[in-house]
């Protein structure tokens, strides 16, 4: 299940699936795909840029690193995390104000990974040659042109990839939906409107900022420049964004509630054990349990 909620972090396409890390939560299968994590990593990253021999070697060993600093020092939280939701759906505690509390304990764990992963960002990039950011610059602008173009399909098109996105996200955890969970999801994404086009200005904001930074990517303040990017993206939000990314947000936290209000036991024992499964997947890891 990918997050429903708003994105929370503008990635740098380069090291973008570290990040993936925390999305971790979200896997069928969360122990193999995490296990293969550094087999997969670089696979995403060379969709962005070529990188020499020495580069792809230095990357592999900083990715080994921060694979193995997240799994023995968050994955242990992630577990108690799992254990908070567990607890609040067999009570029936599936509320605005508990779910507010894991948004904000997930929000932590994203900007623990933006911290652990700055140093490695900021040594790859000072590494790149012109060509290398040529590349990197060609490959931000595809995703800007395609982005772009989804924009000019038909406002109704666009509002039912919404729901029928979400209604699989749900359906992935919970089962079949209800025709009155169906109509939630349906009045959810109407309540969201056609703000699209903000987000994408929000994201070009970030990449004319990171395109600057990395045109200076020899200087004193560069480091500081990337750690902004990486650990306070908010700072480069207009007022409008931000209003947007909030409401967004507390319309995502009061669907659960809803969808969770309208579920019925065989679709709550389905949640269940799929919260038990991972969190099996997860506590068996063998970096948990003093392997490598």
């Amino acid at each position: 299940m990918r997050s429903i909620f708003p994105r929370l972090r503008e990635r740098l396409p380069l090291v973008a699936a570290l990040g993936a890390l925390l999305l971790l939560v979200s896997c069928t299968r969360v122990g193999l795909v995490y296990r293969n994590l550094d087999v997969l990593i670089p696979w995403s990253v060379n969709e962005y840029l070529s990188m020499t021999t020495e580069q792809e070697q230095t990357f592999k060993t900083r990715l080994q690193e921060h694979l193995a600093w997240h799994c023995k020092t968050q994955l242990p939280a992630y577990l108690e995390w799992l254990n908070e939701i567990n607890r609040e759906v067999e009570t029936g505690q599936v509320t605005e104000a508990n779910l507010r509390a894991r948004l904000e304990e997930a929000k932590g764990a994203i900007e623990e990974i933006a911290k652990e992963i700055t140093p490695s960002t900021v040594q790859l990039l000072r590494k790149l040659t012109d060509a290398q950011v040529q590349e990197l610059y060609d490959s931000l602008d595809k995703d800007m042109r395609q982005r772009r173009e989804k924009l000019r399909d038909e406002w109704d098109d666009r509002l039912e990839e919404r729901t029928e996105r979400m209604e699989k996200r749900l359906g992935n955890w919970l089962g079949r939906l209800s025709p009155a969970q169906r109509q939630r999801v349906s009045e959810w994404a109407l309540s969201l409107g056609d703000q699209n086009g903000l987000w994408l200005d929000n994201r070009a904001r970030w990449q004319a900022e990171f395109r600057d930074a990395l045109a200076h990517r020899q200087a004193d303040d560069f480091p500081a420049r990337i750690a902004r990017l990486l650990q306070r993206r908010e700072e480069l939000w207009n007022e409008q964004y931000r209003q947007t990314f909030a409401r967004n947000e507390q319309a995502a936290i009061r669907l659960l509630v809803d969808v969770m209000a309208l579920a019925d036991d065989k679709q709550r024992t389905r949640l269940l054990n799929r919260l038990d499964g991972m969190h099996t997947d997860f506590a068996s890891l063998a970096c948990l349990n003093g392997g490598g």
